[in-house]
């Protein structure tokens, strides 16, 4: 199938750019997604096909070099660029007996599709099982199947293809091999093609018309897979047992791996390993998935795990696994990347693996590499699992029972259901205490890892900005700017609010929800959420007596005459303060003119001066006079005022029913107030005459600020923090939110409980996952905050809770997984320490290069790769330990 070997990126590096119209897959593919070709031995194609009863037709070539045949000619070729080969049709192929053709002198190939090769390849294996015939010994390099580049074009008037082999396509060593298999120099050379490309590319040929200049020798790329034995077959007892080693090695990798096999179980697969300096074509938009595939085909205990006898742990049997196909498609591409030859791997295959089992990586939109990176690992842990039959096991509850012994039940349990390499190296244990506000009942678990997701400060924090009024009339409303986790409740916010606002010992905070200058709700459950509180939303805080904490308070409402409408106005914030024992008229009149004493202005200052704090809402304190006879309700003298009086006349005072507001009744100066039963709010409503709001200034009762207040397009500096402080936010006592509620045992009902995490036992490759990607139900955001990580000792002791392990908590960075852009794009890239050129490699797709150690800190920093230091082998001059 004419496909490009690496598809062009657009500007922004992970777009590609659309292709020439692929030829439609084979008829009959079971699997359109893998449209890869193979040259095999014809013999074992024989035998599959006749075994197998597999029905495909197949057009027999005869190869022939092209151009000089003289000695001379051959040796001048030799030193050009492409090597060129001529595919005639061989019909008299077709007049023999299939075994006859088969037997014919020369030597004799089958090209054969994907999914035929599959069922060539299952057939070859089930008859070794049926025969119980013992896998032979195969020498190192005895089999080797490797992927070659040609260039194909057709010729209209003979029905003949040129196949050019170039050595700019290919790496020199799979240009000779190429060329070893089709030079015809002592005996002929056949290629039957049961794939249907040559067909294709002459049809292909013969559509186009005549007098179209670019009809002549127009070239289509074509991507083979050889399986090339390290002695050419022939006929005969060795052709057989060649065949043999051939079913043997190819029956290994389910997906048609491309690496020499070893089924020696003593040995490695192959002592020829590359640098692993090789980089990822990207497929369009896949450098989510190169980057995390990078980071880990450089573990070095997965390099080793999955260059060995890795496909003895496959487990096709394990209902949450993928078969093993998935095991081997990471496999096979952890082989490529690190082969001798370094040209760029296609990851082709392995993406449609992903695709298969992980529907939500089809198709060619950007995603998570954090998101891959959990999938594949869980993956590869279920094809790997050495555990056949899960036992079942009951979670227990800790019971009063040493935390150790816990642990160990829990990790135990664990373990004899899941026993992987991913186990092995990848997981580790955090504690989790749940403690119930209501009845204390403390609940201990534990829970594996396989990586840790840290928040970032800066999203864990929120900032809220309330205003504090005094009840006393010392001070005038006033705002302040408090920072609070996102997941705390009131009792926090009001602690920080405290803090603020200087509270002294002797008073309280009421907290109070404020929308239509009317009070919704009060704050006064300590463990309520505030993430229920919206950025939008405006609150006060009224300062009150703490000794008075059982005592009524008085909430007065302002209203003013609508003359448009006829009708009363409610106007401002209200108004707090605490009562008496015994109330009056009087007494209300007295309490409501000390709360409005901040905002009292007087005829000689400026209108421009008049303003209490409309800006600011800061006021000077003021010295109040209550020596004034409540009984005629007068006004208050003070610094600002001389001589003025306000009449009874200039407001009126009205009793309402909090759930019924327009039900009111006048309160008169000389009348007693009572409250009934356990009724602890008064309300009332004060109704201004224009003569009284004209001594007062209540303009800031009408401009309380919003919780939160966003500014578009603002610049902020960037935000900084340190890996510790993210692993300090991950760690922090928290309450669960209203939809993670917990059954509490202990009171039988489902409670807001504090959750507190702890490390317990640490892997020895820890993976740590930035959350910089925030959701809302409205936006999505990415926090470019720099996170300081260390690079040589990650220093995790003190945040251990099980201090009884002899083991290091030291851990030294050895990969990065980047993202640079906003949130819906941007582009992914790796960095990794190579121990063999000891220095840091930008793998950026395709491209591979150095980079300093000083270059690799930054904001992009996504998913951050450690393994443990062993003790004594801290070696700070060189960065990096020598293991």
């Amino acid at each position: 199938m004419p496909a490009s070997p690496d598809p062009p990126r657009s500007a922004d590096g992970d777009a590609p750019v659309p292709d020439p119209a692929p030829a439609p897959a084979p008829s009959g593919s079971a699997d359109e997604e893998d449209d890869r070709v193979f040259l095999v031995p014809r013999r074992w194609w024989r035998e599959a096909q006749e075994g197998a009863a597999i029905e495909a037709p197949g057009v027999p070539y005869a190869a022939a070099p092209a151009g000089p045949t003289s000695y001379g000619m051959k040796v001048f070729s030799m030193f050009n660029s492409d090597q060129a080969f001529t595919l005639r049709r061989a019909d008299d192929l077709l007049l023999l007996a299939p075994d006859a053709s088969v037997a014919s002198a020369g030597r004799s190939y089958a090209l054969v599709a994907a999914d035929l090769f599959t069922k060539a390849r299952e057939w070859h294996v089930d008859s070794a099982k049926l025969a119980g015939k013992k896998l032979p010994l195969i020498e190192e390099g005895s089999v080797n199947i490797y992927p070659i580049m040609l260039r194909v074009s057709a010729t209209r008037d003979t029905n003949a293809l040129t196949v050019k082999i170039g050595k700019k396509d290919n790496s020199p060593e799979n240009f000779k091999r190429a060329n070893k298999i089709l030079t015809a120099d002592s005996e002929p050379v056949h290629i039957w093609d049961f794939s249907g490309r040559t067909t294709y590319i002459l049809m292909n040929e013969w559509n186009r018309m005549p007098q179209d200049p670019k009809s002549a020798d127009q070239e289509m790329s074509l991507q083979i897979h050889i399986y090339d034995l390290s002695e050419p077959m022939a006929n005969g007892a060795d052709g057989k047992k060649s065949d043999l080693a051939l079913t043997m090695g190819s029956s290994i990798f389910s997906n048609g791996s491309t690496m020499c096999m070893d089924l020696d179980s003593s040995s490695r697969i192959s002592k020829k390993v590359g640098s692993g300096l090789t980089g990822l074509d990207n497929l369009g938009n896949t450098c989510f998935m190169n980057s995390a595939v990078q980071c880990l085909t450089h573990t070095s205990k997965l390099v080793d795990y999955f260059l060995g006898d890795y496909y003895k742990e496959i487990n096709p049997h394990n209902p949450l696994g993928m078969k093993g196909e998935l095991a081997y498609a990471f496999g096979d591409l952890l082989r490529k990347l690190w082969a001798v030859d370094r040209t760029p791997v296609a990851p082709r295959q392995f993406k449609a693996k992903l695709a298969r089992f992980a529907p939500q990586f089809s198709g060619f939109n950007q995603h998570d590499s954090q998101e891959l990176l959990a999938f594949l690992l869980d993956g590869l842990h279920e094809d790997l699992n050495r555990v056949k039959c899960k036992p079942y096991s009951e979670a227990k509850d800790s019971d009063g029972r040493a935390v150790e012994e816990v642990a160990d039940e829990y990790w135990g349990n664990h373990l004899a259901r899941n026993d992987s390499i991913i186990v092995d190296i990848c997981q580790g244990q955090y504690k989790s205490t749940l403690v119930c506000p209501i009845c204390k009942k403390v609940s201990v678990t534990f829970d594996p890892f396989m990586y840790l997701s840290l928040p970032l400060p800066s999203t864990t924090m929120r900032t809220m900005t309330i205003t504090v009024f005094s009840t006393d009339g010392t001070t005038g409303p006033s705002p302040y700017t408090v920072s609070v986790p996102k997941s705390g409740d009131t009792k926090t916010l009001v602690n920080a609010l405290s803090n603020a606002c200087s509270l002294r010992d002797d008073e309280r905070l009421l907290v109070a929800e404020i929308y239509n200058s009317s009070i919704i709700r009060y704050l006064d459950e300590p463990s309520e959420v505030i993430s229920l509180i919206r950025d939008g939303d405006r609150l006060v805080a009224y300062r009150l007596p703490k000794d008075s904490e059982d005592a009524p308070i008085v909430v007065f409402r302002n209203q003013r005459m609508d003359f448009g409408r006829k009708s009363w106005k409610t106007f401002g914030t209200p108004l707090v303060s605490s009562l008496p024992d015994t109330i009056t008229g009087s007494t209300i009149c007295n309490i409501f003119q000390k709360v409005l004493t901040p905002f009292r202005v007087s005829k000689d200052v400026s209108d421009s001066d008049q303003t209490i704090g409309e800006s600011s809402l800061v006021n000077e304190t003021v010295e109040i006079d209550m020596s004034t006879d409540a009984s005629e309700c007068t006004s208050i003298n003070n610094n600002f005022i001389e001589d003025e009086t306000v009449t009874e006349d200039a407001m009126q005072f009205f009793l309402i029913n909090e759930k019924f507001p327009d039900q009111r009744l006048k309160i008169e100066m000389d009348q007693p107030v009572t409250l009934k039963g356990l009724q602890k709010r008064l309300h009332v409503v004060v109704c201004w005459q224009d003569n009284g709001l004209e001594q007062y200034n209540l303009g800031s009762l009408d401009s309380l600020p919003e919780i939160y207040k966003a500014v578009l397009f603002a610049r902020r500096p960037q935000d900084t923090c340190s890996l510790y402080a993210c692993l300090e936010a991950f760690i922090r006592e928290e309450p669960l939110g209203p939809e993670d509620m917990w059954y509490c045992p202990g009171c039988k009902e489902h409670r807001q409980a504090s959750k507190k995490l702890d490390l317990w036992r640490l892997p020895e490759i820890l993976i740590i996952h930035l959350k910089r990607f925030s959701y809302s139900r409205f936006t999505k955001n990415k926090l470019e905050t720099f996170v300081d990580f260390p690079i040589h000792d990650l220093d995790l002791s003190k945040y251990i809770g099980n201090r009884s392990q002899e083991i290091s908590h030291h851990y030294r960075l050895y990969a990065i997984s980047n993202h640079y852009g906003s949130m819906g794009g941007g582009h992914y890239t790796a960095y990794v320490y190579h121990e063999g050129k000891r220095g840091w490699c930008d793998f950026d797709d395709r491209h591979v290069g150095p980079i300093t150690e000083d270059s690799i800190k930054t904001s992009a920093a996504y998913v951050l790769f450690y393994r443990r230091i062993q003790d004594g082998s801290l070696d700070t001059e060189t960065g990096m330990d020598t293991d």
